[in-house]
């Protein structure tokens, strides 16, 4: 069996105050177009399909768009789950609906995680689609009083969709995750404020290959089988350096698998810049698209009037200047640090720091972290 793993769409995305669509546009007409040359048996999407839980009409009809050609014209099957960044409820309305016409949409957690099973001339495949699900609704659901942990909480499922397996049946887990010793990115929301949201890549031993999402950079976690997708396109000037592309996976009659990647071509890519004023205006070490997503590193000594807008004259998509003069300046107390780079419990220790000449106890800690899981709760619910 061959199928397409990606992940990280994240529809409706803006970066730096721009909306992504038309870049998002741009990129999955080459999904498709990969789609259509390569007649894949399924298509499995880890996650986060949208960025946030109340997506845009825009992304809403660009999703639509996307797998309708899929659907109808190509007749792949899709299997899609939840990720932390979608409305799970939303995201799976109709699901029951959509399995008929080949769309599996996982959103919610369900109370018996059932696999689906697709054929191909060896027999069945199983997939497991994990969709994501914190540790208080995994022991809610799943009537797991144990679970505390992201990786508690996964355990539990894959033991549950494991029974449903038949015994040496060709099987996929789909998972969107933190798996403990990957790379991370800065675009990614946190899983977890306090410190428990990784699991260990044992969790999937048993399956033939597990399709992740969550982490925006592709690679393999803790197996060759393990693997990332990335992200659709860079979102963040972090992932500058990073390739984006689309995993194709072909799994034999033994369940051994062979995996390729093919990368995707941006409308506009996301770059850094660094050199004085007058080397970047006079583009002396720069041939590239000058349409993309540029953040420029000044290191000229003295300042320039209207850098931004002078820069834009040049590249019309500057977005970001550091003047590396001033990265000592700036800087929360105690934090050594771009502050731009901390998390929200290290801004908020950094800052009440500041404010009381104190550290904060390990008690306040505690109820800090509470605190921001609330309200990370609510965010991916009410959309913000």
């Amino acid at each position: 069996m061959r199928f397409l793993h990606t992940s990280d769409w994240h529809l409706g995305r803006l970066f730096h105050g721009i909306h992504l669509t038309e870049d998002q546009a741009y990129i999955l007409e080459q999904f498709k177009d990969l789609v259509r040359e390569t007649k894949p048996d399924a298509i499995l999407i880890a996650g986060d399909i949208y960025d946030r839980a109340v997506p845009p009409i825009e992304a809403v009809e660009l999703l639509n768009e996307v797998l309708s050609q899929i659907l109808l014209d190509y007749k792949v099957p899709v299997i899609m789950i939840a990720g932390n960044h979608d409305s799970a409820e939303r995201l799976g309305f109709g699901s029951r609906l959509l399995a008929g016409q080949g769309l599996y949409v996982v959103g919610s957690l369900a109370k018996e995680i059932e696999p689906i099973t697709l054929y191909d001339k060896f027999g069945p495949v199983c997939f497991a689609p994990l969709t994501y699900g914190e540790p208080a609704l995994v022991r809610e659901r799943l009537a797991c009083p144990e679970v505390s942990t992201h990786e508690q909480g996964m355990e539990a499922m894959v033991q549950q969709v494991k029974m449903k397996i038949p015994q040496g049946c060709r099987s996929v887990a789909i998972a969107h995750a933190f798996i403990a010793g990957s790379l991370e990115s800065e675009s990614e929301r946190p899983l977890s404020v306090g410190g428990s949201g990784m699991v260990s890549p044992r969790v999937f031993e048993s399956f033939s290959y597990t399709a992740l999402g969550h982490l925006h950079n592709s690679q393999q976690a803790g197996s060759p089988n393990i693997r990332y997708s990335g992200s659709l396109l860079k979102y963040s000037f972090a992932e500058a350096s990073q390739q984006k592309g689309i995993q194709i996976v072909e799994i034999n009659q033994e369940g051994e698998v062979k995996i390729e990647q093919i990368p995707l071509s941006p409308r506009h890519d996301v770059r850094l810049i660094k050199g004085t004023f007058k080397d970047i205006v006079e583009g002396l070490q720069d041939s590239a698209n000058r349409e993309d997503y540029i953040s420029v590193t000044l290191l000229d000594t003295e300042p320039i009037l209207d850098a931004m807008g002078r820069l834009r004259q040049v590249y019309p998509n500057v977005l970001q200047i550091e003047y590396p003069r001033f990265s000592k300046s700036g800087m929360l107390a105690g934090v050594g640090a771009d502050h731009r780079k901390l998390s929200e419990k290290e801004l908020f220790a950094s800052f009440f720091s500041q404010m009381t000449g104190e550290s904060m106890t390990v008690q306040q800690e505690a109820q800090l972290v509470t605190v921001l899981e609330e309200l990370y709760r609510q965010e991916r619910e009410a959309g913000l």
